[in-house]
């Protein structure tokens, strides 16, 4: 143990990780930049603060604070000790609706205070994109803005009191008139009162540099305002008293539609005096669907608000009517305001990929300029990005005249490194011949503060040192940002990174095939650290569950980045803490659709397991759930079913096997189904294929055939009814008529589903675990099997949704050199799909009952369930299903050491509605996994909509 740790650990109550883990998980922010921390201190109280700073101090090692880590400009990072404060010092002390204020600590998250506010009809003025997951330290730090600073300002106009530990160890109750300034910073604005009073643009939205103008006596000599923005530069916060506005009772959005962005540029000031909520911007290119918005290739987003719903749409259509719009549309309903809403919060990732699926990085991320000159702005930094080769989408606070953009920086080659500088040179002087600052929310960071000069001349920057000295004269705390800078192309995270493609299993289409840039995917935006999953969103019950960095998607992400770089993981795919890390990786694939760059951990962590264990003793779990489908057709094959039922039953009998298999004690082992659905497929269908509707083929899922084969029974019975022809590949045989009119007979011999090395699998389970050369053999089988199938026009209807979702994406990924893997992806349907595009013309039972339930994760994030709610609908089964997970995804659940998250994932969403349902409910749920969850631990039988509907038909004949 180092020194420093010893005496860190002897001084503070909180944790002190000098692991690889906690330093990884820290080494960026949601910048460029990466540096390497010694150590991470999770502080409980000030008291540990002031301990850090003193031992810190006394070993000359300087001190960066952390919140949410969302920083952009590269000011969370440092090569020192990290402070994070979100894992104690996270709470709301006080909130006082008389006076409408509310003391927090440094690590609350924002959306908490909302939460807390919202019953008084309040609210916290400022509100960024990432308002689920940034701190109120991070805000202050950074003095944020958000949507809403057309009307509330930014975070220093609703901050009244600080308390502060400066890097001299002074605590500090910041205030007005000079309360709380440490001794010195009155003698030093005393001295400079002209060049204070004449120095700072007027907009508003100035972050650059200090904010010393707010110490002007004509200003209130407000020592809490001015503090806000120094990025941890001067103080460390430990509490604050901040003030609350009072939120309308109504609200409206008014969506205008113009031409491009130039034109939504000037008309944005215009809209000002009519008093606006917000007055956010942006085009068409960052829109992922633009059929949900009005005509036009960019738009206006206008909150209004009021007393009463009618008031607030009056407003939104006074606006409407002053605006020279190609489109418009007016929102009321809450739930489609939050529909649109997340289109624009989304844009802070959507942007990092350019239409073509190139990369793009921050660093130019929030320029502001006066509102009046923004579209002339915005003609100037197009005709810059052209000159420079360059591209990027802008988008943002238009009433505020602040543009975020990332632009297709080439940061992977020294002379694209190069022209990175040479554009941001030429860019401040761009915005500074506006009358702008460099930043306008973000802060300056590592990003822009070296350009601090072009904009406040080297007087006004040496000024900035001197109040640094007075602080913080020891340069403690967080050195690099603000004053005496770090050149803004150094430190970057990418330099580190290999620059031969990795040698990897999976294709990775979307990146190249290159796994380096799939890894550079998370930019660090972290949607994945709510700790609330809203609406359908799935994405990261582990991190949910945990409240631990390493267990989200962003931290995973960081840990195989450093895997990558080697300098602090240094074993490669064999790594100990990227191993744990991914542990308790649901592997849901939440984050490949929630995740607005479209992470896919859930491949990540296959393709790594498939590493680490190669040549190497694998978990037992791998062995007795990763090849499930060999045992269960074992099973089949021997008929004895029900024997390894009964012996599942007796307690020695089962202990043993879930020791020896790997499993949760607490769980039980699921029974076996007497008869397949393959052989109630036998007996049941005897004949060819006849002729009338369309014909699918049934996917006979593992799950399906041997542990839930009701449940193809019942789909079969819904699918005939109908109108369709069914058949199981591959012991399919039909006719069908050849691209020359003849007919071609497919064969295939119906006992081959029966024999074990000749049937077909989505090789899930082989996925899940990492086992990809098992799963490549077994995918390569299928496509055998499936070829001539692949010659016909028959869709594929997979009713177990985690066999779909691997079909369709796992299958062409993971065999990316072969065809027919994309053909057959591109056959698969689920069963509501099906009804819909092969039988649109049927009408399904009116079943008349209300549903609960839980959308399965892979739905939601590969196949999407819109197919699935209009059928509902149609059979009148009422009700919104949950999001989140069921915790039990596939072998995730039954795997010893993961029973404790798995429960906690199921209490967030699915449990908690089940039990509240009302009486004659419908507990709905597709996934095999999400079934047994339900039965094993509230004792409820969900059932899969096919089974509902074919209850609805009557009986059997």
């Amino acid at each position: 143990m180092s020194e420093l740790e010893a005496a860190l650990r002897k001084a503070v109550r909180g944790e002190v990780g000098f692991d690889v883990t906690s330093r990884a998980l820290t080494t960026m922010d949601a910048s460029n930049y990466r540096r390497v921390p010694l150590g991470v201190v999770a502080p409980h109280d000030a008291d540990d603060v002031a301990a850090v700073l003193e031992v810190c101090r006394d070993h000359m090692v300087p001190v960066v604070a952390r919140g949410g880590g969302t920083s952009i400009a590269g000011q969370a990072t440092g090569t020192g000790i990290v402070l994070d404060f979100t894992r104690h010092m996270n709470g709301l002390v006080s909130l006082d609706p008389d006076t409408r204020t509310a003391v927090v600590q440094p690590g609350l998250v924002l959306d908490r205070l909302q939460e807390a506010a919202a019953p008084h009809d309040l609210r916290f003025g400022p509100d960024p994109s990432t308002h689920s997951r940034c701190t109120l330290g991070g805000m202050i730090g950074n003095n944020s803005c958000g949507s809403h600073s057309v009307a509330w300002g930014t975070t220093a106009d609703s901050v009244r009191e600080l308390d502060v530990i400066s890097g001299r160890g002074e605590r500090l109750r910041l205030g007005q008139d000079w309360a709380g300034a440490p001794q010195g910073l009155r003698e030093v604005v005393d001295g400079e009162l002209a060049r204070l009073r004449t120095g700072f643009p007027e907009l508003p939205r100035r972050i650059s540099g200090y904010a010393l103008d707010a110490l002007l006596p004509e200003n209130g000599a407000d020592v809490a305002r001015s503090f806000c923005g120094s990025e941890g530069t001067l103080g460390i916060v430990t509490e604050a008293v901040v003030r609350l506005v009072e939120a309308p009772r109504a609200r409206a959005l008014a969506v205008l539609g113009y031409v491009d962005e130039g034109a939504a540029a000037e008309a944005a000031a215009g809209l000002l005096p009519y008093g606006p909520l917000t007055v956010e911007g942006m085009a068409a290119d960052l829109v992922p669907s633009a059929h949900v918005l009005p005509r036009g290739g960019a738009w206006l987003f206008v909150e209004t608000g009021g007393e009463s719903q009618d008031e607030a749409r009056a407003r939104a259509e006074a606006i409407v009517r002053a605006a020279d719009v190609v489109g418009s549309t007016i929102v009321t309903d809450p739930g489609g305001q939050r529909a649109l809403w997340r289109i624009r919060e989304d844009a802070s990732g959507t942007a990092t990929r350019m239409p073509d699926g190139s990369e793009a990085w921050p660093g130019w991320e929030d320029c502001a300029v006066p509102p009046q000159r923004l579209g002339a702005y915005l003609r100037d930094f197009r005709a810059l990005l052209t000159a420079h080769g360059l591209r990027g989408t802008p988008y943002g606070h238009f009433g505020d005249g602040c543009i975020h953009v990332r632009i297709d920086f080439d940061l992977l080659t020294e002379p694209g490194v190069a022209a990175f500088r040479r554009f941001s040179e030429e860019l401040a002087e761009v915005v500074v011949a506006h009358g702008g600052s460099l930043s306008g929310e973000h802060g300056d960071g590592q990003a822009r503060a070296e350009l601090l000069p072009k904009m406040y001349g080297h007087d006004m920057v040496r000024l900035f040192e001197r109040a640094k000295g007075v602080w913080d004269p020891h340069d403690l705390l967080n050195p690099g940002m603000l004053v005496r800078p770090a050149p803004l192309d150094a430190d970057l995270r990418f330099s580190v990174l290999p620059r031969e493609p990795v040698d990897v299993a999976f294709g990775y289409p979307a990146d190249g095939g290159d796994f380096s840039a799939a890894v550079r995917r998370c930019v660090g935006v972290a949607k994945c650290r709510t700790t609330s999953a809203a609406g359908p969103a799935v994405m990261c019950p582990s991190f949910r569950a945990t409240g631990e960095e390493e267990h989200s998607t962003r931290g995973r992400a960081r840990l195989l980045h450093e895997m990558l770089a080697g300098e602090l993981v240094t074993d490669g795919w064999r790594s100990i803490e990227v191993r744990d890390a991914l542990d308790l990786c649901l592997a849901c694939k939440g984050c490949r659709s929630d995740c607005p760059v479209e992470v896919d951990m859930a491949t990540y962590k296959a393709e790594f397991l498939h590493h680490h264990y190669e040549g190497r003793r694998r978990p037992a779990a791998h062995h007795s759930m990763g090849r499930l489908p060999q045992w269960l057709r074992l099973v089949a094959r021997t008929r004895t079913a029900p024997l390894v039922n009964a012996l599942a039953a007796v307690p020695p009998f089962a202990w043993a096997a879930k020791r020896l298999g790997g499993i949760a004690p607490e769980r039980d082992i699921p029974r076996l189904a007497a008869r397949t659905f393959s052989r109630w497929w036998e007996r049941r269908e005897k004949a060819p294929v006849g002729t009338g509707g369309d014909l699918v083929l049934l996917w006979p899922d593992t799950f399906t055939e041997h542990l839930s084969p009701n449940v193809g029974q019942a789909a079969v019975r819904v699918l005939e009814a109908a109108g369709l022809r069914v058949a199981l590949p591959p012991t399919v045989r039909w006719r069908t008529p050849s691209g020359g009119g003849e007919e071609v007979t497919v064969a295939m011999d119906p006992m081959s589903l029966l024999r074990g090395r000749e049937r077909v699998c989505c090789g899930l389970t082989y996925v899940s675990t990492g086992q990809l050369d098992r799963a490549r053999a077994v995918l390569r089988r299928t496509l055998d099997l499936m070829e001539p199938v692949l010659g016909t026009a028959a869709p594929v209807v997979v009713l177990e949704p985690s066999c779909a979702a691997a079909l369709r994406s796992d299958l062409p990924e993971l065999l990316h050199d072969d065809p027919r893997a994309r053909r057959l992806a591109d056959r698969v349907l689920t069963f509501a799909e099906a009804l819909e595009r092969h039988a649109p013309d049927w009408t399904p039972p009116r079943v008349e009952r209300p549903v609960v339930g839980q959308t399965h994760c892979h739905q939601h994030a590969v196949l999407g369930d819109a197919p699935d709610r209009r059928l509902r609908e149609a059979a009148g089964l009422a009700g919104e299903l949950s999001g989140g997970c069921c915790g039990l995804a596939g072998n995730f659940g039954f795997e010893k050491g993961h029973y404790e998250v798995s429960v906690a994932c199921a209490e967030e969403q699915v449990l908690p509605a089940v039990r509240g349902a009302g009486e004659g409910a419908v507990v709905l749920a597709d996934g095999y996994s999400c079934r047994t969850q339900l039965e094993q631990l509230a004792g409820v039988r969900g059932r899969h909509l096919a089974e509902v509907l074919a209850e609805g038909l009557g009986a059997s004949g």
